[in-house]
């Protein structure tokens, strides 16, 4: 099913490129599967494959299935190579120094770093889940421009004031905190000052204001 035949459906491109963490990628596509109001649109990189074969047990076509619609790397004359198909933005999960710095000089080579050119010219969104350290000067330039082009650059870290329990908790809650920056809920964040609701025990507690 396409955003076509539901309008009332947004559409979000998921790229997935080579860096450690492709389970970064994985949990987002599966919380949006949850949002039936979201239609994801995925790109991955040859290099996400790889890593994929060496960090997960999923296979490509299973990596796939979980998007709605999905487009190969080189593609480069797939609809999301176009500003005039719209979306909401884009999100890179994880992403590499090298897709990082591909986006950053406009000298894009894949689909995957055409559709972040065209997000940013566009003056969409555009999130990059950057896995690196250390970083060298030259990255923090790139990452800099980037930000002066209206990028967000978002590496996952943990927020432990959330109290994980296991390494799912930890990612979920990068993933959610991700698809806050486009104004989704995705239900896996934890949240400072709020009630759960499913009844665990708040973050921080919410003071009440006294009586006056």
């Amino acid at each position: 099913m396409t955003n076509t035949d539901r309008p009332d459906r947004r559409r979000l491109i998921v790229g997935i490129s080579g860096a450690s963490g492709i389970v970064y990628g994985i949990r987002m596509l599966q919380a949006l599967q949850r949002i039936p109001t979201i239609e994801s649109h995925l790109i991955v990189s040859a290099a996400a494959e790889i890593t994929m074969a060496c960090e997960s047990d999923m296979k490509l076509a299973a990596l796939h299935a979980l998007a709605d619609v999905s487009y190969p790397d080189s593609d480069i004359g797939a609809a999301v190579a176009s500003g005039s198909f719209q979306t909401m933005g884009m999100v890179i999960a994880p992403c590499s120094v090298r897709s990082m710095s591909e986006i950053a000089t406009g000298a894009t080579a894949t689909l995957l770093t055409r559709a972040a050119d065209v997000v940013l010219k566009e003056r969409r969104r555009l999130v990059l889940m950057l896995r690196e350290t250390p970083l060298h000067s030259g990255h923090l330039r790139n990452m800099l421009a980037l930000s002066d082009m209206g990028a967000i650059i978002a590496p996952p870290v943990p927020g432990f004031y959330a109290m994980p329990k296991t390494i799912e908790d930890i990612v979920d809650h990068s993933v959610g905190r991700v698809l806050d920056l486009f104004g989704i809920d995705a239900g896996t964040v934890r949240r400072w000052g709020e009630t759960p609701t499913d009844g665990s025990k708040p973050v921080r507690a919410v003071r009440k204001a006294k009586p006056r």
